[in-house]
């Protein structure tokens, strides 16, 4: 009976939240339940209590119910609500994003690591083996895609979806098929670029939510995310909204970055996200007679991994031309795939899609069922058109 009783600030029930302490019954029929709250006062205890002693009256041979509340541990507060972030995962509301789709969340403790930078050539380079790849710009208030992509033009739209602007991105394999990016930035939607938005946390989850909800994607390989540096709003709806998202974490070498990165890793942790591996940026600095430099220090990227348990999938040397593909829209894995960054940023996609994430293969057991099905009957059908006997189609 006290399952049917729904903290209305998180959602769920009580039971399931672990807030029931202790349920006992006298031979009289008097019933004792002990609630353990958030804090000792929780301005919802009132509707809590109200709301126990109502469905338990309501059992046969209640004769008088008892309610005790107390203030949860700050161990049991955390229990809480990881459970809370959990179940919220569980109820997330469906998406335009194919389940077939692979979901990358580039992540970074804060600003200035390169992060955007690693998004946009590590989905030109995993366009360029083929795939269609999906860039949702998830950094609102910063959002910069738009111009590293050399994209431009608002969104269009029909039957009250919106649908991302696509580039097609030539193979870079010879005899190989062309890729194509999907691309949704709030970029395609304001009237200048230099606009800025004065949004509180929680119109800026909406406004991902809808970007997740309401945008016709169509068929995707991998939908990448860049994400606003930090673990705010955003990253928590996310959480909700992609339960089955992994993160990418980006850092730079310098341990203050690898530090602070290490937050990220631990909210994605605690929102059951999996983190699939660290990129180190801005790795080393090689000049023209070849002698390499630290600006940024050594080893941060190896230590970040370390420390999360994951593997460390890249190290992406320090070089101009990132900086200047993504000023002029040519991202340096497409405009130079042979410099170390641009061979690094296909390594990394080679990487992720070969061992971390592969892409969902459709050629499964029901899929090639399905399609033999499909070519038995078709032959049987031109069989019967022509007069001859049946059989010459797959077994």
């Amino acid at each position: 009976m006290l399952e049917a009783v729904i903290d209305p600030e998180l959602h769920s029930s009580i039971v399931e939240l672990g807030m029931v302490r202790d349920v006992g019954v006298d031979e009289d029929g008097l019933v004792s339940v002990e609630i353990a709250l958030t804090i000792a006062s929780c301005p919802l205890r009132g509707q809590i209590e109200g709301d126990v002693e109502s469905r338990v009256r309501g059992l046969p041979g209640v004769t008088g119910v008892e309610i005790r509340t107390s203030a949860m541990t700050a161990q049991e507060r955390a229990s809480l609500m990881a459970r809370a972030r959990k179940q919220a995962a569980e109820r997330a509301p469906e998406t335009q994003i194919p389940l077939t789709t692979r979901i990358l969340a580039v992540a970074s403790g804060k600003g200035g690591v390169g992060k955007s930078s690693v998004t946009v050539n590590l989905a030109a380079a995993m366009a360029a083996r083929g795939h269609t790849v999906g860039v949702l710009d998830a950094d609102i208030w910063g959002f910069s895609v738009p111009r590293m992509l050399g994209v431009t033009g608002r969104l269009g739209g029909s039957d009250g979806k919106i649908h991302p602007n696509e580039v097609e991105v030539p193979s870079l394999r010879p005899g190989g098929s062309p890729g194509l990016l999907k691309i949704v930035s709030m970029g395609f939607l304001v009237e200048d670029e230099g606009m800025a938005l004065m949004w509180r946390g929680l119109v800026l989850a909406k406004a991902v939510e809808q970007f997740l909800t309401d945008v016709r994607w169509g068929d995707l390989d991998y939908l990448l995310i860049d994400m606003p540096p930090g673990t705010g709003d955003i990253q928590m709806a996310l959480s909700r909204l992609l339960p089955r998202a992994e993160l990418l974490v980006v850092t730079t070498p310098a341990l203050a970055a690898q530090k602070v990165a290490v937050r990220v890793a631990d909210m994605a942790r605690r929102s059951y996200l999996k983190v699939a591996g660290v990129v180190e940026n801005m790795s080393a600095f090689t000049c023209d007679h070849g002698q390499s430099y630290a600006l940024f220090g050594t080893g941060g990227g190896q230590a970040l991994a370390s420390e999360v348990g994951a593997p460390l999938l890249a190290e992406i040397p320090l070089e101009p031309g990132v900086a200047a593909g993504g000023d002029t829209g040519s991202p340096l894995a497409l405009a130079e795939p042979q410099s170390a960054a641009g061979q690094a940023f296909h390594l990394l996609a080679h990487r992720l899609a070969t061992e971390i994430m592969p892409p969902v293969e459709m050629a499964g057991c029901t899929a090639r069922i399905f399609a033999a099905a499909n070519a038995n009957l078709a032959a049987l059908d031109a069989a019967k058109a022509g007069g001859s006997p049946p059989g010459t189609g797959e077994a």
